[in-house]
């Protein structure tokens, strides 16, 4: 990240339409994580047929792994929310979360199959955590739908949010061996109500977005209550830069559907660019959910290249477009450039 400038108030953003050029033959039901890697390559874990699809700046397909079923064949789950959905039949149960390490290896978070998987960039697996069984809700045990996966790059040890049904953050070795959990189902500082996505700050401060709080939380390493701020729904947090230069870039998700804030201007449905201690310095995004150029409907992860270019992927589907009639796909890989 060390040729981007420190983010100001005055730094322009823009968003680049159309930027993926996905062929025929590949369904991105939604794409519900992005990352990127060392070279600038962006990984997009999706709710498709090829459930890893990875893409150059330019947003030309490069690979794409995770389903050795040609066929095609469907499948019918209930997703996190009770809600009965299609999927197909690939290597994972319902793609939640992508993480590329310090090492550039490949962490995915299958929520509703209770795994964190590190893979090659190839596609190979090399480790799982987790047996896939769900651990009773809210006990605190690995894993209740877990929601996103962090990696430090001093000690490799592993930090994962679990999340759906679960309150806790757990600290784990390199090998995936649990230290210590944290956390308890509740608003107060150092609980939770939904961890749905974490980072570090210089490796000592964790981050978890505690989602349905509308807060950030830092912690120390050991799990020890630091500080927090107000973000609508924070949903997705990646960091650039360190120290007093250190940006975090913080997704919000808007109201829910059903709700009477649903398309309130200025509610939700944008990107947050913070410094450390929660001053607000920047924000892209209108202040209108949709499908417009520099709209958003329903942010779910974020990325930041070695140029400052943001990619926002977002659960479109889930959140909008099955309520549609008829039901349809929408937009849900966006990309954003310093100009």
């Amino acid at each position: 990240m060390s040729s981007i400038k420190t983010i100001t108030k005055n730094t322009k953003f823009k968003p680049v339409d159309y930027w993926a050029k996905i062929p025929h033959g590949i369904w991105m039901r939604e794409a519900t994580s992005v990352a990127v890697d060392k070279d600038d390559n962006v990984y997009v874990f999706n709710r498709g047929n090829q459930p890893v699809l990875i893409f150059d700046t330019n947003g030309n397909l490069l690979n794409m792994w995770g389903n050795d079923n040609l066929d095609n064949n469907i499948r019918i789950i209930t997703d996190s929310y009770g809600n009965s959905m299609q999927f197909w039949k690939t290597w994972f149960t319902r793609p939640h979360s992508i993480t590329i390490d310090h090492e550039n290896n490949i962490w995915l978070v299958d929520d509703s199959g209770n795994q964190i998987h590190k893979m090659s960039k190839e596609g190979k697996n090399l480790l799982t955590i987790g047996d896939g069984k769900k651990a009773p809700a809210q006990s605190g045990n690995m894993f209740n739908q877990p929601t996103d996966v962090v990696v430090s790059k001093t000690t490799n040890e592993i930090f994962i949010s679990d999340g759906y049904g679960n309150s806790r953050i757990h600290k784990l070795d390199k090998n995936g061996n649990l230290i210590k959990s944290w956390g308890k189902p509740g608003t107060d500082p150092g609980e939770f109500n939904l961890p749905h996505n974490l980072a570090l700050i210089d490796d000592k401060e964790v981050i978890v977005c505690d989602r349905e709080s509308n807060r950030i939380q830092i912690f120390d390493t050991e799990g020890n209550y630091i500080r927090q701020w107000f973000v609508h729904k924070a949903v997705a947090v990646e960091v650039i830069g360190s120290g007093e230069n250190a940006r975090l870039f913080i997704a919000e998700q808007g109201p829910t559907t059903g709700s009477p804030q649903r398309g309130v201007e200025n509610v939700g449905n944008r990107i947050g660019i913070y410094d450390r201690y929660g001053n607000r310095i920047n924000r892209i995004g209108s202040k209108k959910f949709g499908e417009h150029s520099d709209g958003f409907l329903w942010p779910h992860s974020l990325a930041i290249d070695s140029m400052g270019s943001i990619y926002i992927a977002e659960v479109s589907y889930t959140e909008w477009g099955k309520y549609q009639n008829p039901k349809k796909e929408m937009i849900s890989l966006r990309k954003w450039i310093i100009i």
